[in-house]
């Protein structure tokens, strides 16, 4: 049974395009495509086995007049463009089962014809080994991980029947945690065996890694890089294991090059990256490294690779500092320790030098040391607001090692809290020339988003060297931030992560002692505008060390 539907809005939308441009632009001749005929063989079928031998592959031709490329739309959950209109797809789902195809033909100008066709096919396949590797054989599961410490971890190449390169990323492969600024390597994806079948469940800490032409997806707009956005990935997949029938299958060394089996992840499923994949197609299993081949949604051309793992990769500093010369835990109650900390007081010269709002104060409502934890409170107090600052000035200063904090950042819009550096001769040759170090600066308008920053000389206010990056839950969860600073470079990581990094060489502001503060102030140029019904926020640190 065929049923044939002409998508004409996208006609009548550029017919009213043109009618608005000018009289000399052709469009040349937009008709929807016409005559779209499906054919498919099942493959094994014979008198005795009319829905064929089992393995589930069926192939197809798609034709029509006027047809640029082709979309299949499976009936189980898989999508797939076929330029040339033929292709063949594993149906998965044990026994015989009747799938709806939907083949949607693509003319000039977006217009489009669709049909369907009724397949019923028998299929026994079963990877029992994939199975239990990818599970573990348990509804318990096994969680998994991007393989950032790999290199060639993740890339791509071409989808093609070159068998030189259609099996490996041929054009680009990351090095080891390049996409560390990211949110990329945030994501945990646990497969489970429950009742016999594949359960997936993908925790991406709340923002998903997007390809420039997906982005539109993720609330953002197409074009550009790669970026992350907030994107909820809750809930359980089913996935069902098919025999592959990807150009790598046809490979004189295919044996060699993957398993022949693939995942197909339902409801939208994916992992790690979106790029419109759901199909992904394993290379290769182990007990703790799993190799996947994807095609990318939109670009039948592109194959992308991701190399997951079981145990979660830690990026370990090449320089790092272990000898502690100085902390604070803030585990006495009261004021903050006064052979650590003084205070910055008042409005400060045009709002400290940012257009800030706040009054600072060493008054218990701002600043307190509660619950083993420093806390610093910024208040709405009249038409203006008050907040407190702590510095380490004339009591510590440093210069090179580690300073590890554990922090949670203040909620809302109009809030802006940091701790960083100044150097030590800042009363003496004046800012920007003493340096500044921005460990960490969040405000509450950007709100899954941290920076860190460096301004000196020729480099200062709005053209600071500026790193952000986005983190899950900022405000209501702690963060362990750390930056490594040597004779060479300055890196700050979030969670163990790198996010921005500066090199550092004698010509710099950089090779001399700073000291430590801690503040929140409100507005400003950072901060930007109050929201008018705030009334108070507070910044916890659970702790501050140095190491050297």
């Amino acid at each position: 049974m065929k049923k044939i539907f002409f998508n004409i809005i996208a006609l009548f939308s550029l017919l009213l395009l043109v009618n608005c441009q000018d009289d000399n632009v052709e469009f040349g001749s937009i008709a929807a495509p016409s005559n779209l005929v499906v054919t498919f063989d099942i493959v094994g079928k014979t008198a005795q086995a009319p829905d064929g031998d089992g393995s589930g592959i069926v192939k197809f031709t798609a034709k029509a007049d006027n047809a640029i490329s082709y979309k299949y739309v499976y009936g189980d959950g898989i999508t797939e463009v076929a330029p040339a209109g033929k292709t063949e797809h594993g149906f998965s789902v044990v026994g015989v089962n009747t799938y709806t195809v939907t083949v949607i033909a693509n003319g000039k100008g977006g217009v489009t014809s669709s049909t369907t066709v009724d397949v019923k096919v028998f299929s026994n396949f079963s990877d029992e080994k994939s199975t239990k590797l990818l599970t573990g054989g348990t509804a318990a599961g096994k969680t998994w991980y991007i393989a950032a410490n790999e290199n060639a971890h993740f890339g791509i190449g071409p989808n093609s029947s070159d068998q030189t390169q259609n099996y490996y990323p041929a054009w680009y492969s990351a090095g080891p945690f390049e996409k560390a600024a990211t949110c990329f390597y945030d994501g945990e994806f646990s497969f489970a065996l429950v009742n016999g079948k594949i359960e997936y469940k993908q925790d991406n800490k709340g923002n998903t890694f997007f390809h420039n032409s997906y982005k539109s997806v993720g609330g953002g707009t197409n074009g550009g890089d790669d970026q992350c956005f907030a994107f909820s990935t809750a809930g359980t997949k089913i996935v069902s294991l098919a025999p592959s029938t990807s150009v790598v299958t046809k490979n004189k060394e295919a044996a060699t090059q993957t398993t022949g089996t693939v995942m197909n992840i339902s409801d939208a499923g994916f992992i790690g990256y979106y790029a419109g994949a759901t199909q992904f197609e394993i290379l290769s299993i182990t007990e703790n490294r799993m190799y996947v081949r994807f095609v990318q949604g939109n670009e039948p051309g592109f194959a992308w690779y991701l190399v997951l793992t079981t145990t979660k990769p830690s990026q370990v500093p090449a320089d790092d500092f272990t000898k502690l010369v100085w902390e604070d835990n803030f585990d006495t109650a009261g004021a903050p320790n006064t052979a650590n900390w003084s205070y910055d007081l008042g409005t400060g010269t045009g709002g400290w030098g940012n257009g800030e709002l706040q009054s600072y104060t060493s008054d218990a409502k701002n600043v307190k040391v509660e619950g083993g934890m420093l806390k610093i409170t910024a208040i709405k107090e009249g038409s203006g607001y008050s907040s407190a600052r702590i510095k380490s000035e004339d009591k510590f200063k440093f210069k090179y090692g580690k300073v590890e904090f554990r922090a949670k950042m203040p909620a809302g819009v109009g809030t802006w809290g940091a701790v960083w550096s100044l150097g030590q001769d800042f009363k003496t040759v004046g800012w920007p020339n003493c340096g500044e170090i921005d460990f960490l600066e969040y405000v509450g308008k950007n709100p899954s988003e941290i920076s860190g920053a460096f301004h000196f000389p020729g480099n200062s206010g709005g053209g600071a060297i500026v790193g952000k990056t986005t983190i899950a839950n900022p405000t209501t969860e702690f963060h362990v931030y750390k930056t490594i600073w040597t004779a060479t470079s300055i890196k700050m990581y979030v969670d163990d992560k790198l996010y921005h990094s500066l090199d550092n060489s004698p010509a710099t502001v950089y090779n001399k002692d700073f000291f430590l503060i801690i503040n929140l102030a409100m507005g400003g140029g950072l901060g930007g505008p109050v929201d008018p019904s705030f009334t108070q926020s507070t910044m916890e640190v659970d702790y501050i060390k140095v190491y050297q």
